[in-house]
């Protein structure tokens, strides 16, 4: 991800990149991960945008050493962390740990370091330090308890799979949709080492690095945002909405060939 890049990125929304995963690379969920909130942060402008820097927790008995990860973060980076599967459920609060495993001095070295956030699919804790720091931290939930004991990193740079039932709704092999517990549907949704993450107020999300154009990605971005624009214009004129956007929308065509 070159400099620019990063400062486009940072300039749209996680809806605009939202809508243009969808209806440039038929991402259905968008890139976006459900359930997170923002613990700081908010006072800055823009989104927050980076490369993500992956790093895997699972519970202290794992046969794996304990790692440093906390000191190997690179600038303009965005620090991701998440659970081995056992450790996650798909429904509230989507994990089994009560611990926080991100705090403030950990915030305090990642700044440092230049990195542009932190994303914890668990909890944290020391909320007073990021909001002091001006750090975003985004998170599952909130803790008291540090992880001593209970879970370690134990991988960096490595795919984090994320237990969700939010991006699929179950249909049957004959079109019907099907009811079941939400605690029955386990659905993962990955983020690999070096994709592109994106984060406001709305939440997070992901641009699969692999699959995704970045800079054709971000030109159909600024010709939808303006596109919207003019249908902003007409709706405000009396226009109807629909017809608006069938007139203005087919400018965006071209981008799918």
């Amino acid at each position: 991800m070159t400099d620019d890049q990063l400062k486009t990125l940072s300039e749209f929304s996680t809806c605009d990149i939202s809508d243009g995963l969808q209806n440039l690379y038929g991402i259905k969920d968008g890139g976006y991960f459900p359930n997170l909130c923002q613990r700081s942060g908010q006072e800055k402008t823009g989104s927050i945008a980076g490369k993500a820097f992956t790093v895997l927790f699972a519970h202290a008995s794992d046969e794996r050493p304990s790692i440093n990860y906390i000191d190997e973060l690179p600038s303009n980076s965005v620090l991701v962390m998440a659970y081995t599967p056992e450790l996650q459920t798909s429904v509230a609060p989507y994990t089994y740990v009560n611990n926080a495993i991100f705090g403030g001095l950990m915030a305090r070295r990642a700044q440092i370091q230049g990195v542009n956030g932190t994303i914890v699919f668990g909890r944290v804790r020391d909320i007073g330090e990021f909001t002091d720091l001006k750090y975003p931290v985004f998170s599952y939930g909130l803790g008291a308890a540090a992880s001593k004991g209970v879970v370690k990193p134990v991988a960096i740079n490595t795919t984090l799979s994320i237990a969700t039932s939010s991006d699929t709704i179950p249909i049957d092999s004959s079109g019907q949709l099907v009811s079941k517990s939400c605690g029955k549907r386990k659905i993962a949704m990955n983020i690999d080492d070096g994709d592109y993450i994106v984060c406001d107020v709305h939440g997070v999300t992901r641009i699969p690095h692999a699959t995704v154009d970045l800079d054709r990605l971000i030109t159909y971005i600024k010709s939808s945002i303006k596109v919207d624009a003019l249908v902003a214009e007409d709706i405000l004129k009396g226009e109807p909405a629909e017809a608006s956007k069938r007139k203005h929308r087919a400018l965006l065509e071209k981008f799918k060939d």
